[in-house]
């Protein structure tokens, strides 16, 4: 079941859908006209009347006010541009946005993450965002959610995540797999990864790196590099989800 606004969205159809915006990957625009005649469209069949509410979507968004230039000439990022102006042109309470900075130029995904962050902080919009650049998640987002094959693996503050995957130690070895029985035996220590055959990831910072060093080569492993690093999100993902290695 899903439910927004507190309510279960079955049934409920009119009452919530007025109060939600939501931008999809591939919205329905029609490529004969501009963005402002097509903004008109969806503004007649929401029955928004004041002209200020396209004209207003298109600055938000920086794209001109009835310019003549037709969907089908716009740019990818052009395009990802008006469907965000859609999304806010009826001033909704929740923003559903997937993918917003896709296909944007670095320029664009700042402007973006701005108004994003000014819908949220100055208007006090709810703010769901769907994406898989998680460098700008961790630059936006409040909460995050970690969704793997349809299972949410993880939902927590990023001022928590920040807390608890903060700094490990990472090991370039040349046999990993008896580094790690080493770990285990000697130092007791239960809080490592392997991500292959040649790295070691110790997330128990407190531990002795110089004598772990040591062991490593009078054990015969050469030991490449041994540094203290510090998790992004792409790698806490990895970690979660498990994917291949963490850096």
């Amino acid at each position: 079941m899903i439910r927004i606004f507190g309510k279960n969205i079955r049934g409920n159809e009119k009452e919530i859908l007025p109060r939600t915006g939501s931008m999809i990957e591939s919205p329905g625009f029609y490529p004969n006209l501009t963005g402002t005649e097509n903004l008109r469209i969806f503004a007649s069949l929401r029955g928004l009347k004041d002209p200020a509410r396209i004209k207003n979507a298109l600055e938000l968004v920086n794209l001109p006010y009835k310019d003549k230039k037709l969907f089908s000439q716009y740019s990818l990022g052009m395009k990802q541009r008006l469907a965000i102006a859609l999304a806010v042109m009826h001033d909704p309470e929740l923003l559903i946005l997937d993918e917003p900075t896709n296909g944007l130029d670095p320029i664009g995904i700042a402007e973006v993450r701005d108004f994003i962050r000014e819908l949220c902080d100055s208007r006090g919009k709810t703010i769901l965002i769907s994406s898989h650049i998680l460098s700008e998640i961790s630059l936006l987002a409040d909460d995050i959610g970690i969704i793997d094959h349809g299972r949410l693996l993880e939902e927590e503050s990023m001022e928590e995540l920040e807390r608890k995957n903060a700094r490990f130690i990472h090991f370039g070895v040349t046999n990993a797999q008896k580094a790690g029985e080493i770990l285990g035996s000697r130092f007791r220590c239960r809080q490592f990864q392997l991500a292959d055959a040649g790295n070691l990831y110790l997330y128990d910072t407190s531990q002795p790196v110089e004598k772990i060093n040591q062991a490593f080569v009078e054990a015969g492993i050469g030991v490449r590099e041994a540094h203290l690093c510090e998790d992004t999100l792409e790698d806490y993902f990895k970690r979660i989800t498990g994917g291949e290695g963490i850096a």
